[in-house]
């Protein structure tokens, strides 16, 4: 989720919390709680820090190692001791016990979405995405705002946000049914999909759609029932060339690639170098792609220059590669 919707999370918690009775038996231990579940609803995205390195090291990284099992079990000694200097007279069980609540939420909300995480680290690197729940999900953050809203107005906050969250229950369920009927009825129009990729957007019954079957890669989108593909591409595997054994040694190529499940690539050769782009398909756009890898490679095969993440125009890629593209 986004860190928006984080924050109104670890808000929630600590209303929650308040329905345990030692968190609610004094100050001390309500108002610790409270800052350990705000903490803890945010410290596994501290990985956003590593958008200063390079695009390369955050994608192959955010919601890798920070989301994963061991960092889950982590996390909540950590805050619990940060919280605990400031509070030395709360219940230090207690102030473990929510602030694990609220990092567990953290990375259990984070499956839900097109992006995911690598949550079963470090059994497995695969990718959870669920694709149910959007980065943003106006309803899930109106919901948070409306429960902290009522807890202003005097509500009490445990049954407020109790009450919430069994709300957002029932709609995630929704959401999961919503996104089976897609599935279904994108079958009807591609009847030999082997692989659909649902991902939502902010609109209820909107969802962007990337298709693979035995030949073609499909992009599209499903409103409610109706689905319209937008492209259709020969799917041609990837050719083990030089060019792009020497692209895919590139740290931003192989960050996308790691990170990738459908794309499509393309090798244009200029004068004095290659172009080598790869393009992912689950995020169109107005007609457009924006999360690509471009390397552009000499004729000794040595990178010249390279990039990967959101790229909205060409001039801008431009501008990142530092290189003029005809």
């Amino acid at each position: 989720m986004d860190t928006a919707t984080h924050i109104a999370m670890g808000v929630a918690i600590g209303g929650l919390a308040t329905l345990d009775p030692v968190v609610a038996e004094n100050t001390i231990n309500t108002h610790s709680v409270f800052v350990a579940a705000i903490i803890g609803s945010q410290i596994p995205d501290i990985d956003t820090f590593l958008k200063l390195r390079n695009n390369a090291v955050y994608i192959r990284n955010h919601r890798g190692v920070t989301h994963s099992i061991p960092a889950v079990l982590l996390w909540p000694i950590i805050v619990t001791i940060i919280v605990g200097l400031f509070f030395p007279e709360a219940n230090f069980f207690h102030l473990w016990l929510w602030s694990f609540i609220a990092v567990f939420l953290h990375v259990f909300v984070d499956i839900f979405n097109a992006y995911g995480t690598q949550a079963l680290r470090p059994f497995s690197a695969r990718w959870v995405a669920l694709g149910v729940i959007n980065t943003f999900d106006p309803i899930l953050f109106g919901l948070h705002l409306l429960g902290i809203m009522i807890w202003l107005f005097g509500a009490q906050p445990g049954y407020t946000f109790l009450t919430m969250y069994i709300v957002a229950i029932f709609y995630y369920l929704l959401r999961f049914t919503m996104q089976r009927t897609v599935r279904f009825e994108v079958l009807k129009v591609i009847p030999d999909a082997k692989e659909i990729i649902i991902s939502p957007t902010m609109h209820f019954n909107q969802w962007r759609l990337a298709i693979i079957s035995d030949d073609y890669f499909y992009v599209g989108r499903a409103n409610r029932r109706v689905i319209t593909i937008f492209d259709q591409y020969k799917r041609i595997p990837v050719p083990e060339t030089p060019i792009i054994e020497a692209a895919k040694k590139d740290k931003n190529v192989s960050a996308f690639l790691s990170f990738s499940p459908v794309y499509r690539w393309e090798v244009k050769e200029l004068d004095d170098y290659h172009v080598v782009r790869f393009i992912d398909l689950r995020y169109r756009s107005n007609g457009h792609y924006p999360f690509v890898a471009v390397v552009h490679i000499d004729h000794d095969l040595e990178i010249r220059s390279s990039y990967t993440g959101w790229i909205f125009s060409e001039d801008k890629l431009r501008k990142k590669l530092n290189v003029v593209i005809d």
